[in-house]
């Protein structure tokens, strides 16, 4: 089996999103989607909202929403049921992982939900989210609904009036779950507090474990290669050489750009290879330098060239073109190996309140860019992180907003890239 196999489950799981809307349900759903694909299982997220929207338009009145408009609960009862039918046909087909994002908010429509995914023959697990907080509610009206396919092109007082007029709808109806023989993660005030019961197996505990460090807030995450070493100058792979004089530029380039954001509070990470932490210490901040953040290891291919590659080890360099997410270098690591010992530095990004900056490598960064904006695994390899380049993230519960601010000149580095 190849490495790039999707990890195995036993049976199929559903995860079920429960809350109040304004409560990031949305936001964890799509992210938890992007983790799952990330770390190699066939996940895909199914939004109630989007059949909704597909069925009967996106600019419905808030009225549609109400628990006692019989014509409005009949067709969001059959956007649900198209979501969940479209769901379980793709468990059946080809998927592992289905998350069911609506807001399953009374008793009947979870148990109506659960006894069709389990006579699908797949295991349940419902993530609700509790929120009382009118300052986070309010952040994520303005934050998130307001950039929300339902409101496009309405005057922001207006969405907002609309939409508070639509939550106090489905708060008539609401009921939190407190069935007891349920698989749930039960998150109060996003996460000050978490709730377990009866989770099941490595996956349940794994996804508890991530939506509990997840901060719905936005704050821009910045990613950056080094500046240029002498091994880019070589057109080398690895090695731990230091800054040229253009990359010691690039770190005082980096140091105005930081200062421009005009933010007292940003964690600086780098790895633990002299020209990620000369171009750190150029930035006048406290850094942490990280072992996991090291570059991909080339093993016995260190501080060789592309073409010696290809000269001296023809049959390496022919398996690292046909699949370079699995390929691992002789005593190195692959894509994948990179990956997987990446997953603590997700996790860590998530429970971050402030802004990070990342001061890392190609592959390393790649691959935080490749969760961080939801590409398929598939593509990490191949995605392009220019050098002196600060690539700005910033996570919202519809998307990743991207923007790239170019602070100095092109590094050729080893050719083909990495």
């Amino acid at each position: 089996m190849s490495l790039s196999t999707p990890l195995t489950l036993h049976k199929p799981l559903v995860v079920v999103m429960v809350g109040l809307p304004a409560r990031g349900k949305t936001y964890i759903a799509r992210k938890l989607g992007w983790y799952l694909n990330w770390l190699g299982y066939e996940a895909q997220v199914f939004n109630v909202g989007n059949y909704r929207r597909d069925r009967f338009g996106a600019q419905v009145p808030a009225s549609f929403f109400d628990p006692e408009n019989q014509e409005g609960v009949a067709s969001r009862k059959q956007a649900a049921l198209a979501a969940l039918q479209d769901m379980l046909a793709w468990l059946r087909a080809e998927g592992q992982i289905g998350i069911y994002d609506a807001t399953n908010s009374t008793h009947d429509r979870r148990a109506l939900v659960r006894d069709q995914c389990e006579r699908a023959g797949a295991t349940v697990l419902f993530v609700e989210t509790i929120c009382d907080d009118p300052a986070i509610i309010e952040s994520n009206i303005r934050q998130t609904k307001l950039s929300a396919p339902d409101y496009v092109g309405i005057d922001p007082d207006q969405a907002i009036a609309d939409f508070r007029s639509r939550i106090a709808h489905y708060e008539r109806a609401y009921e939190p779950i407190d069935e007891p023989d349920v698989s749930m993660i039960k998150l109060r005030e996003v996460d000050q507090q978490v709730l377990t019961q009866r989770l099941n197996g490595y996956v349940e505990g794994r996804i508890a474990h991530f939506v509990m460090n997840l901060r719905i807030t936005p704050r821009p995450i910045w990613l950056t290669r080094h500046g240029e070493s002498a091994a880019n100058v070589a057109e080398v792979v690895g090695t731990d050489m230091p800054l040229t004089a253009r990359g010691a530029a690039y770190g005082d380039a980096l140091r105005g750009f930081l200062d421009a954001q005009a933010l007292p509070d940003v964690s600086i990470w780098t790895s633990t290879l002299q020209r990620s932490i000369q171009t750190g210490a150029k930035l006048g901040r406290d850094t942490l330098p990280l072992k996991v953040l090291d570059e991909i290891d080339a093993g016995i291919c260190d501080g060789m060239s592309y073409a010696q590659i290809a000269e001296q080890m023809p049959g390496e360099y022919a398996r690292r073109k046909e699949d370079k997410l699995s390929y691992r270098y002789p005593r190195g690591e692959s894509y994948e190996d990179v990956i997987g010992r990446l997953d603590p530095v997700i996790i860590e990004l998530e429970r971050q309140r402030n802004p990070v900056l990342v001061v890392g490598h190609q592959a390393i960064l790649r691959a935080l860019y490749g969760y961080l904006t939801g590409h398929p695994r598939a593509e990490v390899p191949h995605l392009e992180i220019p050098m002196h380049t600060v690539i700005a993230l910033t996570p919202r519960a519809y998307g990743c907003e991207e923007e790239r601010h170019v602070l100095g000149p092109e590094v050729r580095g080893p050719a083909p890239a990495r």
